[in-house]
């Protein structure tokens, strides 16, 4: 809600409510006597949502800036929030009411918003997708906007809504937040402009052809471009094709993605030529999407080409140009043929250790050490290092463990300096110095070990010298990105090749296939990615994490029409699926949670019957996942609960208050617990059934309002209280784990971790596997060391 407020107001405002949160219930505008926050901004209906947006948002704030100067005319900020009421009602009531448009119209306006509205911003024809709750802009655009308007102008405190006039020096003339009615804020939008210099504006330009108007910045000048390059014959797209090309290194990104996703082979040709070629920065991003599909040799090169040459504008660039080089390589380190071949057996666990073959090794100790017999000290480094890992599987002592890795420390070393060479020896060394936290040391040594193919490929002892040499990699990329350095793209095939063989490795774990994954797309290769993300699927089918990373993709790449397609399509192939345990057990889940992301996404798309249905296929899913494995029964409801309150809404925006109520209570029968749980458009099953309540009391239906009373005062009344972000606290969760996530560490189990017995963990007594995650998790003052204190919190791990 908003109030009027210069900058220093706003900062002033901001430390008296942080210092004294009374002052803002004292002396910040009241809320009007008698009217409730669901009167002073009613929900929009299922009718206001058809309504389109009438204000005109430009795509970008530099399109923005260039508009006001040219124009003079001053620019309005807008700021939404998704789920707060205020915003809701602005969003959809007042920016589609013609006598409030008018009031905007004056000025160059900009709508900013985190929140994501569509899965993607441009189809597979390179149309755009306007963003379905502002309109005129996509998601990204409004999205991308947002951080840049944050660090100019709201002063470290995200507020919404709000409306900021900015004159054409960039200086604030306005800042509108915490008012508690909306006839306030128009009026200081109308008053903005009528008070404004009316010197500063400058002559409206006269009618322009459609090919004078490709060069504007301003987005109705794109739309009508646009639309006339789609709309167009061959000659029309051509000249406007052409008129863009001739801009250089200033051509409109969004017409020249037409004609490279169009069906006019020529125009497509001469559009990637072009792009081959352009000057900008923002052309990075669409040679990105270019690469991530099908080409033919000579145009990938010309653009991995491209991003080379723009490489010296932007880090990107360069990064991108590395990447699609090094992972179109072979890599030289790891012998991708032999591993695999040894690797055939699939993802099956090797035998358990051979106890009588170590001591046996290990009784030779004495004899191995007055011989210079390089292998036989090899042999015993093995056998202390299999000793010692399988003295730490048993949870035995510190002590003991560390003596053991001692031990086939020393015997490794005294084995090279004899004159072994190759794996054995390296891998010893290498793991032993991951126990002892030197991860320096960790990856150097397994970088010696992997150029040679170990006899026991499927051993732990195999995967965890190639994590630790992908790991290697992995840091060493990263070093060289964030300090903005040149890097050979043969670390990334070398990585690349380690985490494709330890999808594939009887001990490789999901956790291996989410970073990898994660990681490449950081670096742009998406395309990778992909493929990268369906081989660890196939070995891990009823991972949680990689589950969300499909349906991202999917929506990402398809829309959100394809999301459930794709989950019928793989429980119908179920029985394929390579699994060690052979068959996905949670799949019904999963798809039950993909039907309820569909019905959320129809929903923000204002397309109500298909939500109805996707929630009616989510809790028919959920339900039957509930009969084939019943220790899902709790966090099915969860959701169960949360569907049924998602059609309440639907029923309640299509004024059918009784559906609704109908819809609420249910929610709450199915599971209590849940109904303060902020969906993905961060409303709560209160928070509908706060809106029904009003509508029934203004329609007297003493009954249903009874029904609804009794029902609310059945929940915990902490459930009841505004939503946790305009009360500052962090929102309700759903604290069960979803299937396949594994509850946190404990205090008390981080113990084991304290190898020098003070009671504090310090960062170099934990493994580099361990260190940043633990640290991230339980160090609160950030001085690398748990301490007893820090121990005491409990944290959920995923």
């Amino acid at each position: 809600m908003t109030m009027t407020a210069t900058r220093p107001t706003l900062r002033v405002l901001v430390i008296l409510i942080a210092l004294f949160p009374s002052f803002a219930t004292e002396f910040l505008p009241a809320q009007v006597p008698g009217v409730s926050r669901e009167q002073m901004w009613p929900a929009p209906t299922a009718e206001d949502w058809k309504k389109p947006c009438l204000i005109t948002w430009q795509r970008t704030w530099d399109d923005a800036v260039a508009l006001s100067k040219e124009t003079g005319r001053p620019i309005l900020v807008c700021v939404s929030m998704d789920g707060e009421i205020a915003s809701e009602h602005y969003a959809g009531i007042r920016y589609r009411q013609p006598d409030i448009a008018k009031l905007y119209q004056p000025y160059v306006t900009v709508i900013a918003s985190t929140y994501r509205h569509t899965p993607r911003d441009h189809d597979e024809k390179g149309h755009r997708i306007p963003c379905p709750r502002f309109g005129g802009v996509t998601c990204g655009e409004h999205i991308s906007i947002e951080p840049l308007l944050f660090e100019k102008f709201m002063e470290g405190r995200r507020v919404a809504p709000r409306h900021i006039m900015v004159s054409l020096d960039g200086k604030e003339t306005y800042d509108v937040f915490y008012a508690f009615d909306t006839a306030s804020v128009f009026k200081t939008i109308e008053d903005g402009f009528l008070t404004y210099d009316k010197k500063l504006l400058k002559p409206p330009r006269g009618d322009r052809s459609i090919i004078e108007r490709v060069i504007s910045t301003d987005s109705r000048d794109r739309n009508a471009v646009e639309k006339a390059f789609r709309a167009g014959d061959e000659a029309t797209r051509r000249a406007l094709l052409e008129a863009a090309i001739a801009q250089g290194a200033k051509v409109p990104i969004e017409l020249l993605r037409l004609a490279l996703y169009g069906f006019d082979v020529q125009l497509s040709q001469q559009a990637r030529e072009a792009l081959a070629k352009a000057g900008t920065t923002g052309s990075v991003d669409l040679i990105s999407d270019t690469l991530g599909g099908p080409l033919d040799e000579k145009d990938r090169k010309a653009l991995v080409d491209a991003l080379a040459r723009l490489g010296g504008k932007s880090d990107k660039a360069r990064r991108l140009s590395v990447v699609h080089r090094g992972l179109d390589a072979k890599s030289q380190s790891v012998d991708m043929g032999s591993w695999s071949k040894a690797l055939q057996g699939g993802a099956t666990y090797s035998s358990s250790l051979d106890l009588a073959a170590v001591a046996a090794q290990l009784e030779k100790h004495d004899e191995v050490l007055k011989a210079g017999d390089p292998h036989a000290h090899v042999d015993l480094a093995d056998a202390y290092l299999k000793r010692a890992v399988e003295a730490q599987d048993q949870r035995s002592s510190r002590q003991l463990v560390d003596a053991l890795y001692t031990d086939a420390q020393i015997a490794a070393k005294r084995a090279i300096q004899l004159g072994a060479t190759g794996w054995r020896a390296n891998a010893v060394l290498a793991i032993s110095a991951l126990h002892f936290g030197d991860a320096d040391e960790a990856h150097q040594r397994a970088e010696v070990a992997v150029n040679e193919l170990p006899k026991e490929a499927t051993s732990r002892t195999a995967m965890l010298v190639l994590a630790l040499f992908a790991e290697a990699r992995h840091h060493s990329i990263v070093r060289a990105v964030e300090g903005k350095k040149d890097w050979p793209g043969q670390w990334l095939t070398d990585m690349h090749a380690a985490h494709t063989l330890l999808a594939r490795h009887p001990y490789g774990d999901a956790g291996q296939v989410k970073s990898h994954y994660d990681f490449l797309r950081w670096l742009g290769a998406f395309r990778q990615a992909t493929g990268f993300l369906q081989l660890g699927l196939e070995r891990f089918p009823d991972d949680w994490d990689l589950h969300a990373r499909l349906r991202t993709q999917i929506m990402r790449r398809r829309g959100i029409t394809a999301l459930e397609p794709e989950y019928a399509d793989l429980i119908r192939k179920k029985g394929s699926i390579k699994d060690p345990d052979p068959k996905p057990r949670k799949l019904e889940w999963f798809a039950g949670y993909a039907s309820y992301i569909a019905a959320e996404g129809h929903r923000r798309q204002k397309a109500a019957e298909r939500a109805k249905a996707a929630y009616d296929r989510s809790i028919a899913f959920f339900d039957e996942s509930i009969v084939l494995d019943s220790s899902l029964k709790d966090s099915a409801d969860h959701y169960v609960a949360v569907c049924l309150a998602g059609k309440a809404r639907i029923a309640f925006e299509a004024q059918d208050v009784e559906a609704a109520l109908a819809g609420v209570l249910a929610s709450f029968a199915r599971r209590s617990q849940s109904a303060d749980f902020l969906d993905g458009l961060n409303l709560s099953a209160v928070d509908t059934a706060k809106m029904v309540m009003v509508r029934l009391k203004a329609d007297r239906m003493t009954a249903q309002v009874e029904s609804l009373e009794d029902a609310m005062k059945k929940l915990d009344p902490k459930q009841l209280e505004l939503p946790a972000y305009e009360r500052g606290g962090p929102p309700p969760q759903f604290r069960d784990p979803p299937p396949n996530r594994r509850r946190g560490r404990s205090g008390s189990e981080l113990l084991r971790f304290d190898k020098n017995g003070d009671g504090k963990i310090q960062a170099s007594e934990l493994s580099p596997v361990l260190r940043e995650r633990l640290l991230k998790r339980f160090d609160k003052n950030g001085d690398r060391v748990i301490d007893a204190q820090e121990r005491g919190v409990r944290r959920e791990t995923s």
